[in-house]
């Protein structure tokens, strides 16, 4: 039974290779096609999963379920699990028929989106959350794998880019339309309509999403492409074990990953608890926060978009020069949305505009693309994992921080309701921003694997 299930999530073997070009070619037009389409907008909807829970936290706060701290480590639990399941999934993802892989994880954490519709209770809410956390896995290293391996290097960096911009389309759409649904129909509709949502999405996604290219007689993608020839791909072969080992091995690649946690603290501060910032510290209603939040992902989405292809273009696909650019920004921008004074709420409209395209422009090259253009192409999934790792590593440290510094700073009102001081967890948001700017410093000038 058990070794049944890991066949099946197995890689197929290599078919007979087709011999028409016409075939070839007609065949790997339609299926690189329907692969692009379907890792972005599966992992947009991956994204609806994840993001509605940060929307229905100011209203379960406010109700009385869960206060600051609770929610923090609710946030904590998904992380620990994300964190660990982006790692160990990542290495499996080189192994793995991601058709079969990331539609299961969209159909799981969907389900357990579901069921915490029904559930008031902080353990089980944490442990349903925590669940989902682990499949939530099962979308960004696959997606870069198939990703690797349907598409060629020279055009690496453009599709990333555009891929990464599902972030933003799930996160953006969730912020909109979910806080309509919780305003308009309480907080537990907030878990179910994005969930059976997300079910009908992951069915959609297995049948449209594709294994590597040999199992279907293709050539290997960087000979289709005329990048290199059979014979240089069976010379430059190692196995994958190896070729894993080696993304461990690699200083580089742990520098951008504490670079990426840096980031990832501050990305998913305002993600978070931006809504909370905002209503808390500066007055807005749920829907004008949600909505300056919201910008943030819009904008977001041309920052990973252009990224990829700015450095592409205009640095030879040396992505330090452009990365130091937006590093520079995403701090100013940090730093304007949390020490701006209230009555300048305009201002937050542009920092979070800015903020939204300078930290996923910083993600899409610190949350993987850097590390994938310096490893192996075999090793793609080992490469996201480890950055994944110590990404949520940083994801989970704001929520355990951000938590813990909110609730400590309360104070009761004269209306008897709490009253939170967002003044000490700014300061750790915009710390974390500096670390983001300066640690990729650190590996400028690291180069490609043979």
């Amino acid at each position: 039974m058990f070794k049944a299930i890991i066949k099946f999530f197995l890689t197929g073997a290599n078919a007979d290779p087709l011999t028409d070009k016409d075939q070839i070619q007609q065949t790997y037009r339609k299926n690189r096609i329907s692969v692009f389409l379907s890792i972005t907008l599966g992992y947009a909807m991956y994204y609806v999963v994840r993001q509605g829970f940060s929307v229905v936290k100011k209203v379960l706060i406010d109700e009385g379920v869960f206060n600051p701290l609770q929610m923090g480590a609710i946030g904590s639990v998904f992380f620990i699990t994300y964190m660990i399941g982006k790692c160990l999934n990542g290495f499996l993802a080189d192994r793995l028929n991601i058709k079969r892989f990331m539609a299961l994880g969209l159909l799981v954490s969907a389900t357990m989106m579901v069921l915490m519709g029904f559930c008031s209770s902080f353990y089980l809410f944490a442990v349903l959350w925590g669940i989902s956390g682990w499949f939530q896995t099962f979308g960004a290293a696959p997606s870069v794998v198939s990703l690797n391996q349907w598409f060629s290097d020279k055009e690496r960096g453009t599709l990333y880019g555009i891929w990464f911009s599902a972030h933003n389309i799930g996160t953006g759409l969730t912020y909109l339309v979910t806080a309509y649904i919780v305003i308009t129909f309480g907080w537990r509709m907030g878990f179910f309509v994005p969930g059976v949502m997300c079910i009908l999405a992951a069915i959609l996604l297995h049948h449209f999403m594709f294994d590597r290219p040999q199992v279907y007689g293709l050539p290997p993608i960087a000979v289709y492409s005329g990048e290199k020839t059979e014979a240089e791909m069976k010379a430059a072969d190692k196995p994958l074990f190896k070729a894993q080992l080696a993304v461990i091995k690699r200083p580089a690649v742990w520098i951008l990953g504490l670079s990426s946690a840096a980031c990832y603290v501050t990305r998913y501060a305002f993600e978070s608890w931006g809504v909370v910032f905002l209503t808390g510290a500066k007055g807005c209603t749920l829907m004008k926060a949600s909505g300056i939040i919201s910008i943030s992902q819009f904008s977001g989405i041309v920052g990973a978009i252009t990224c990829g292809w700015i450095s592409d273009k205009f640095f030879n696909r040396n992505r330090s020069i452009p990365c130091l650019i937006f590093g520079i920004f995403f701090v100013l921008s940090t730093a304007t949305f949390v020490y701006m004074p209230v009555k300048y709420l305009w201002v937050d409209y542009i920092s979070m505009m800015v903020f939204g395209y300078t930290v996923y422009a910083l993600v899409t090259y610190l949350g993987g693309l850097m590390a994938v253009d310096i490893c192996s192409k075999k090793a793609t999934g080992a490469a996201m994992g480890v950055i994944g790792l110590f990404s949520y590593a940083g994801a989970w440290l704001q929520e355990a921080v951000g938590g813990y510094l909110i609730n400590a700073h309360k104070v009761i009102g004269i209306d008897g309701n709490p009253v939170y001081d967002f003044t000490q967890v700014g300061h750790f948001w915009v710390i974390a921003s500096f670390f983001a700017l300066l640690l990729p410093l650190l590996a400028w000038n690291a180069k490609p694997e043979d």
